[in-house]
């Protein structure tokens, strides 16, 4: 079976704002190619993801192959190749984040967003995303939510922080029980 990266041989029109912030880093880089991952994270955070007709669009300003972008986008897990929530939670499976109890919090995690890693809830507001280390691992277990690291968890803060979600519009329904 033949898998296709690429699905679409058209490209979308890069916004003046990607192009300003992309042309800055050309300033920074000795080469084109240099630059070709930091268009890629410019790219997402004005659209949340990395579509194929972004791709295109950037393989063609840097005048880069569009195969080699591909494979420096899908190197980085953290290059979003399809659509997210609106909230990407990074949850440690690290051996550390094992030890402590991450399996537990997992569980209790997917039961109250109600989605399995790499899910998007069907509300659009959450994605859970398996990392293999998140570097905080005397904290441990540890997950990420946006830009904000939360330390050693368990199944009363998760309840916490699903609380806050709920509050914010969320569709996470309350569920009972203590560590």
């Amino acid at each position: 079976m033949q898998h296709k990266l690429i699905s679409s041989s058209s490209s979308r029109v890069l916004s003046a704002a990607e192009l300003e912030e992309i042309d800055h880093e050309l300033t920074l880089y000795p080469t084109k190619q240099a630059v070709g991952l930091e268009a890629l994270k410019i790219v997402q955070r004005h659209q949340g993801w990395v579509s194929d007709e972004s791709m295109h669009a950037i393989a063609n300003y840097l005048e880069l192959p569009l195969a080699e972008l591909e494979g420096v986008a899908t190197f980085f897990n953290l290059i979003y190749r399809r659509p997210v929530g609106k909230r990407v939670i990074l949850f440690c499976d690290s051996v550390s984040c094992w030890i402590m109890g991450c399996e537990k919090n997992k569980a209790r995690l997917a039961e109250r967003l109600g989605i399995a890693y790499g899910e998007t809830s069907a509300d659009g507001e959450f994605t859970l995303i398996p990392v293999p280390c998140l570097g905080d691992c005397d904290k441990a277990p540890v997950m990420m939510v946006g830009d904000t690291m939360h330390r050693q968890v368990n199944t009363a803060s998760i309840d916490a922080l699903a609380e806050g979600f709920g509050n914010k519009g969320s569709t996470v329904d309350k569920v009972g029980g203590d560590d």
